[in-house]
C-alpha cells in the first residue's frame, strides 16, 4: 500500500484497524513468497505450472536467482492483489478492469493452449501484445493500491515472459523447453475446464 509520507498530518480518524490487518496481511504474505507457501496458497496445478515457468525461465537465462526472483514475484503479485480482492478494495471501475484483466488472460491462455497444439502457427507478435495488455491493465488496476515497488514486480513478471527470444525457444516444436511447455498447456487446459481460468 502506498505511504502517506510522515506521521505528523495524519488524523486519527483515519485509522482502521482494517486497513492494518489488511496491510499486515499483505506484508507477511509478500514476504513468504516461499514453495512451501505457494503450494498452500495455490492449488496443485498451478503449483505445476509455476514449477515450469521456473524451469523455463533457468533454462532461457542459465540463470537461477533471476529464475527464481521472478516466480517469486509473480507469486508476490498474485498474493496481493487476493488480499484486495478478498478485502473489497476494489471500486465499481477497478471491478470492470478486473474483469477486463480477467478476459484478457483467459485469451492469452486459450492463445498459449492453440498454439502449442497446433504446431508451426506459433505467432510472437500476438503473444508479446496479449502479455503487454495483460501486464497493462494489471497496473491500471492496482495503481490506487499497491506501490511502486509492487508496479516493478508486474513489469519484471510480463517483461520477462514476453521476450522475443524466450517465447521464440519456447513454441520450437522439439526444442529443449517445449516439454515444459507441453506441461504448461495440460495444467492451463485443467484450469480452463475446472472454470478456475
Amino acid at each position: 500500500m502506498r505511504g502517506s509520507g510522515g506521521e505528523s498530518g495524519v488524523k486519527m480518524e483515519s485509522f482502521s484497524s482494517k486497513d492494518m490487518a489488511m496491510k499486515a496481511q499483505k506484508k507477511i504474505l509478500s514476504h513468504m513468497a516461499s514453495k512451501s507457501m505457494v503450494q498452500m496458497l495455490i492449488d496443485d496445478t498451478s503449483s505445476e505450472i509455476l514449477d515450469e515457468l521456473y524451469r523455463i525461465s533457468k533454462e532461457h537465462s542459465g540463470n537461477r536467482t533471476e529464475a527464481q526472483k521472478v516466480v517469486k514475484d509473480l507469486v508476490k503479485v498474485v498474493v496481493k492483489v487476493g488480499v484486495l480482492f478478498r478485502h473489497n478494495r476494489f471500486s465499481k471501475e477497478e471491478l470492470s478492469l478486473a474483469q477486463d484483466f480477467k478476459k484478457k488472460l483467459h485469451q492469452g491462455v486459450m492463445t498459449t493452449i492453440s498454439f502449442q497444439e497446433v504446431e508451426f502457427t506459433f505467432d510472437k507478435a500476438v503473444m508479446m501484445e496479449l502479455l503487454t495488455d495483460c501486464r497493462d491493465i494489471l497496473l491500471k488496476l492496482v495503481e490506487k493500491h499497491l506501490t511502486p515497488k509492487s508496479f516493478g514486480r508486474i513489469r519484471h513478471v510480463f517483461n520477462h515472459y514476453s521476450d522475443p527470444d524466450l517465447l521464440t525457444n519456447l513454441y520450437t516444436p522439439g526444442g529443449p523447453l517445449w516439454p515444459n511447455l507441453t506441461k504448461i498447456c495440460n495444467g492451463l487446459n485443467k484450469l480452463v475446464e475446472e472454470g478456475k481460468l
